[in-house]
């Protein structure tokens, strides 16, 4: 578990901003906590007494539940602060979660294809090492800062606040951050998101959401990914669909090829909606957020499209058949 193991504890993880090619290594994530239950030395090593021995292992649970306590706590209260930061600009900012290898960047690339002439769009990508899906993110043509994590397996609130430091994303716009591919530890750290969108391919078989509940629980959004390879697989839809909803009964739940596009008009309905609601929340506080007002009738341009169009809080992004 990340909250005890210290798998992030070395690993120096680097911030790379693609557009200026400037590599920050100064981020400092959970690390800073001290595994104090590995320090505890006691001299008297009465083990023959059960009693001791027993008080020792209380005692080193009782540490380590306090220090999983304590990380998430710390992660927990930055992640309240990007919250706050993404809600001062009506942003939405979405967590897509997975395992290797299910088609996240694919489906990110495509995402951002279809809908960047309807809205502003950044990316944070999480991996360990490398900027390989950085690098086609930026060649979709889309703003991107890199996170590598070395040792660590998740994305974390605070290595989350130094990315978008160097991003900037604008006001009014659309945050997409691609995790480190893990099923586990993400679930655990909030990044002060507005959403959780765990994506499942059919090459991995319909039991993952009973295998790994808390992630699935975590998530609002379940994406199927991969279904043109439905013919050539025994994947079971109705089954993962039944897990799924099991483990999670509020999980919507889209199935998609991220390579053919096929059923990807239901989630950008879905993103649409997630925008239109902050904008909705937006008028309805009186708020210009990062625009300014036309005309002094109290109509905030911060809807208006790179097309140029002007979007009222109940109007979709973008119109019209998708694939």
């Amino acid at each position: 578990m990340c909250t005890t193991c210290g798998c992030s504890d070395s690993a120096n993880p680097r911030v790379t901003n693609l557009q200026a090619g400037h590599t920050d290594k100064t981020i400092h994530s959970h690390s800073d906590h001290s595994h104090s239950h590995n320090a505890h030395d006691h001299g008297h090593h009465h083990h023959e007494h059960e009693l001791d021995t027993h008080h020792d292992h209380q005692q080193e649970h009782e540490t380590t539940v306090h220090l999983e306590q304590a990380i998430l706590a710390k992660n927990d209260r930055l992640a309240e602060r990007n919250r706050g930061w993404f809600l001062g600009r009506n942003i939405v900012a979405l967590n897509l979660v997975s395992s290797p290898g299910s088609g996240k960047t694919t489906l990110l690339e495509r995402t951002i294809h279809d809908l960047k002439d309807a809205m502003p769009i950044s990316v944070i990508e999480g991996d360990q090492e490398t900027q390989f899906d950085a690098e086609r993110i930026r060649k979709a043509g889309c703003p991107v800062i890199q996170i590598n994590t070395g040792a660590g397996c998740h994305l974390e609130a605070d290595m989350l606040a130094r990315g978008l430091e160097s991003l900037q994303p604008p006001s009014n716009s659309l945050v997409l951050i691609e995790n480190v591919g893990n099923l586990v530890c993400p679930a655990l750290f909030d990044l002060g998101e507005q959403a959780k969108v765990v994506v499942l391919s059919v090459t991995e078989g319909e039991d993952k959401p009973l295998k790994y509940p808390h992630m699935f629980q975590h998530a609002s959004v379940m994406i199927l990914n991969k279904i043109d390879l439905l013919p050539h697989l025994t994947f079971d839809v109705a089954t993962c669909l039944e897990f799924a909803h099991k483990v999670n009964p509020n999980l919507q739940v889209f199935q998609v090829s991220a390579t053919t596009g096929k059923g990807l008009h239901h989630w950008y309905d879905w993103v649409t909606a997630q925008i239109n609601a902050s904008n909705r929340q937006v008028f309805a506080n009186g708020q210009c957020i990062g625009a300014r007002v036309s005309g002094g009738n109290g109509t905030c341009d911060r809807g208006r499209s790179r097309g140029g169009g002007l979007h009222t809080p109940d109007q979709k992004l973008f119109g019209g058949e998708h694939a």
